[in-house]
C-alpha cells in the first residue's frame, strides 16, 4: 500500500515532540491560567531572545498582529498603506479595517516580493506605512524599502512576515529588520500552534506599550482603558504548544532549508517548471515551496490523479478581489502580480519530508508539464 504523501505533515511533527508538547500542555492543565498566564511572557521572552528584537507581543493571529501594528501607529481614514497584491487578503484587510486605502505596487516576478524599485513613485503625502511581505518563505529587500521610508520623512515600515519566521536578511532575523515585524502562528506556518496565535516585534518602547495596551481592550492597567483596542491576546495554551515546537525550531529550519535545496536540484531539469529566486543575501524557509508553470490547471489535475496534493497561494490578486477593486489604489502596472496569480502553485513542504518522497513528487510533475 502507497503511503499517501502529506502537504504538511503536522501528524508527524507532533509524533516526534509528542513528549514535550504534552507536557506543555499538562502544565497549564494543572495551573488553570489560560488568558495571560505565565507562558504567554515565557514565550515572548524567548522570541525576543531568537530574533534579537527588544519587544515581542504575543497576539491572537498573524492578522490581528497587523491590525494592532497599523493601531498603534495611528493610521486611519485618509491615510495610504503601500503594500504587495500578490498576498494573502489579510495583508489589505487589515489597511482596511483601520479606514486606509491599499496602495497595490508590482512584484518581483522572479520572487513574488515587493519591487523596491517600484515603490517610491507610490509615496504620496498621505503615505502613513509600508507593508511589504516576506512571501513564501523569503524575505523582501527590506533595506531598500526602509531606506526610502526614511528619505520620505520616516515612514513606517512593517514587515508581514507570517510565512518567513526563522529565514534570515544580511545575517539578521526577520521580523527585526523594520519599525515593525508580524508573523503568525497557524499551524501550517513554519512556527505554528495547534489554532491560531501571532507576534509582533518592534525596539520602540512606546510603540511596544501600545500594542500591549490595544492586544488587552486598551487597558494601561485593569478596567483602566487609555486607547481604543481589541481583544487580541494569545492564549496560554497556544503559547505552550510554541513553546514546546520552539526548542526544536532550528533544527526544523535547517531540514527545511535542505528540503527547499533537494527539491531546487531535482527540479533543475524541468524547463516547464519555474522555481523562485532565493538571493544569495538571505534565506528561505520554505513556508511554502511555491514553482510557476504556464498550464496550471492541468498540471494540477495530473498531479491530484497522481496522488500529489498541491494548493495555490494565491490564485487572484488582491486588486482583483470585489471586496478592494472599488477602494485600493493602483500604482502603476501590476502584470507581475497578475502573471505569477495565473503561474504559481506549491508543492508538499514541511521539515520531515524525506527525499525519496520528494523524487515521486518531482517525477509525477515531470510527467504532468511534458
Amino acid at each position: 500500500m502507497t503511503t499517501k504523501i502529506e502537504f504538511i505533515d503536522l501528524k508527524a511533527q507532533y509524533a516526534d515532540l509528542r513528549q514535550a508538547i504534552d507536557q506543555r500542555i499538562q502544565r497549564v492543565l494543572d495551573h488553570g491560567q489560560y488568558i495571560m498566564g505565565p507562558e504567554v511572557r515565557e514565550l515572548e521572552e524567548r522570541l525576543e531572545a531568537f530574533t534579537s528584537a527588544r519587544h515581542c507581543i504575543t497576539v491572537s493571529s498573524g492578522t490581528e498582529a497587523l491590525l494592532i501594528a497599523l493601531m498603534a501607529l495611528g493610521v486611519g481614514p485618509g491615510d495610504e498603506v503601500i503594500t504587495t497584491p500578490f498576498t494573502f487578503v489579510s495583508t489589505a484587510e487589515v489597511i482596511a479595517l483601520v479606514g486606509a486605502t491599499p496602495v497595490f505596487v508590482d512584484v518581483e516576478p522572479d520572487t513574488c516580493n515587493m519591487d523596491a524599485d517600484r515603490l517610491e513613485s507610490a509615496i504620496t503625502s498621505r503615505t502613513r506605512a509600508i507593508i511589504p511581505v516576506s512571501l513564501y518563505g523569503q524575505v523582501a529587500d527590506m533595506d531598500d524599502i526602509n531606506e526610502i521610508a526614511s528619505r520620505h520623512g520616516g515612514i513606517a515600515v512593517i514587515e508581514d512576515a507570517a510565512q518567513s519566521f526563522g529565514a534570515t536578511y544580511r545575517n539578521r532575523s526577520t521580523c527585526n529588520l523594520s519599525t515593525i515585524g508580524c508573523t503568525s502562528f497557524f499551524p501550517s506556518k513554519p512556527l505554528g500552534c495547534y489554532g491560531d496565535g501571532g507576534a509582533i516585534f518592534t525596539n520602540d518602547d512606546a510603540l511596544a506599550r501600545a500594542m500591549r495596551e490595544i492586544r488587552v481592550h486598551g487597558q494601561e492597567r485593569r478596567y483602566y482603558h487609555t486607547r481604543v483596542g481589541v481583544g487580541g491576546r494569545m492564549d496560554t495554551l497556544q503559547c505552550a504548544v510554541v513553546l514546546a515546537k520552539l526548542d526544536n525550531f532550528s533544527h526544523e529550519i535547517e531540514q527545511r532549508i535542505l528540503a527547499g535545496r533537494r527539491y531546487a536540484d531535482m527540479l533543475s531539469p524541468l524547463a516547464a517548471v519555474t522555481q523562485l529566486a532565493v538571493r544569495p543575501d538571505r534565506t528561505c524557509v520554505w513556508g511554502q515551496y511555491t514553482v510557476q508553470v504556464e498550464n496550471r490547471e492541468s498540471v494540477l489535475e495530473k498531479l491530484k490523479a497522481s496522488g500529489i496534493p498541491t494548493a495555490v497561494h494565491y490564485p487572484v490578486p488582491l486588486h482583483r478581489q470585489p471586496a478592494y477593486a472599488a477602494s485600493c489604489r493602483i500604482a502603476g502596472d501590476l502584470s507581475h502580480a497578475e502573471a505569477v496569480a495565473r503561474r504559481v502553485f506549491s508543492l508538499p513542504m514541511h521539515p520531515y519530508i524525506e527525499a525519496a518522497t520528494q523524487k515521486t513528487i518531482v517525477n509525477a510533475l515531470a510527467e504532468a508539464v511534458e
